[in-house]
Order: structure tokens, then C-alpha cells, then sequence
């Protein structure tokens, strides 16, 4: 019977374990299977962001490329601009220069022109001076001799209302020397 009960016990076991870990085999199977499917769509998945990745990582680096060869464009268009503005400083600082020296020249030829100008003006003034004291001496010599001309008028006339008066007197005492001469030629 040690045997037998043996056997018994062991299926009750058996059975027993069956019973509870079967089904729980076959919902760990199942689970296995799902998570295996599951995996198998991550996997697929995975793949797919990979293949993606890889994608975009082609197209970051075309991007990259293309990044790179625009700055390189980018710098040498500096670097040509950069050339040309320095070149064109260069011009300006020139023209400056020349400016400069066209300004000096003709400050230099305004300054003189400004002292022929004030040489010319005190010669102009001297001689206007000379000019208006010599004409204010023959003015005042021809309001002298004006002067002395009125004088002389006015001597004259005076002269003449006396030879006038005189003449009168004259010839009153001519006119009664002529009445008399009647008078005493009709006596």
C-alpha cells in the first residue's frame, strides 16, 4: 500500500498542481503569447521609429550639408563684402583726404583773396579820405569864395540903393534947378 499511496499521493499532488498551477500555466502562456505578440508589434514598432530615425537622421545630415555650404556661402560673401567695404573705406578715406586738401588750398587762397581785399578796402579808404578832404577843402574854399561873392553882391547893392537915393536926389535937385530956371527965366 506504500506503493499505492504512494501513487495517490502523488497524483493528488499531480492533480492538485494541475489544478492550480495548469491554469495558471496557461494564463502565464497566454500572457507569454499576448506579451509575445505585443513585443513582436514593439519590435515592428522599433523597427519603424528606427527606420524612421535613420530617415531623419539622412535628412538632418542633408540638412547639416546643406547648413554647412550655405555658411560657407555666407562666408564668403562676408568675406567678399568685408573686402569691398574695405575698399570702399579706403575711397572715402581718399576723397576725405582730398577734401581736406581742396579745403586747405581754398581756405588758403580765400585768406588771401580776404587780404587783397582789406589792402584794396584801406587803399579805397585812405583814398576816400584824401578825396573828401580835398573836396571839403574846395567846398569850404568855394563857400568862402561864395561867401566873399555875397558880400560883394550885397556891397553892390547896397552901392546901388545909394546911387539910386543919390540919383533920386539928383533928380529932385534937377527937377528944382529946372523950376527954377523957369521961374527966374519968366521973371
Amino acid at each position: 500500500m506504500k506503493g499505492g499511496r504512494k501513487m495517490d499521493v502523488t497524483n493528488i499532488v499531480r492533480t492538485a498542481l494541475q489544478e492550480m498551477i495548469v491554469p495558471e500555466l496557461n494564463s502565464i502562456k497566454e500572457e507569454n503569447a499576448e506579451i509575445k505578440t505585443s513585443l513582436g508589434l514593439i519590435n515592428k514598432r522599433l523597427d519603424d521609429v528606427n527606420s524612421h530615425l535613420v530617415d531623419q537622421s539622412r535628412r538632418i545630415d542633408e540638412t547639416n550639408k546643406r547648413i554647412d555650404e550655405t555658411n560657407n556661402r555666407i562666408d564668403n560673401v562676408r568675406a567678399e563684402l568685408t573686402a569691398k567695404i574695405d575698399a570702399t573705406n579706403n575711397r572715402i578715406d581718399e576723397t576725405n583726404n582730398r577734401i581736406d586738401e581742396v579745403r586747405a588750398e581754398l581756405t588758403g587762397r580765400i585768406d588771401e583773396t580776404n587780404n587783397r581785399i582789406d589792402n584794396v578796402k584801406a587803399e579805397l579808404t585812405d583814398k576816400m579820405d584824401e578825396v573828401r578832404t580835398e573836396l571839403t577843402a574846395r567846398i569850404d574854399a568855394t563857400n568862402n569864395r561864395i561867401d566873399q561873392l555875397t558880400f560883394q553882391v550885397g556891397k553892390i547893392a547896397q552901392e546901388m540903393e545909394r546911387i539910386k537915393r543919390e540919383e533920386s536926389v539928383t533928380s529932385d535937385i534937377l527937377t528944382r534947378l529946372r523950376t527954377l530956371e523957369q521961374k527966374t527965366a519968366n521973371l
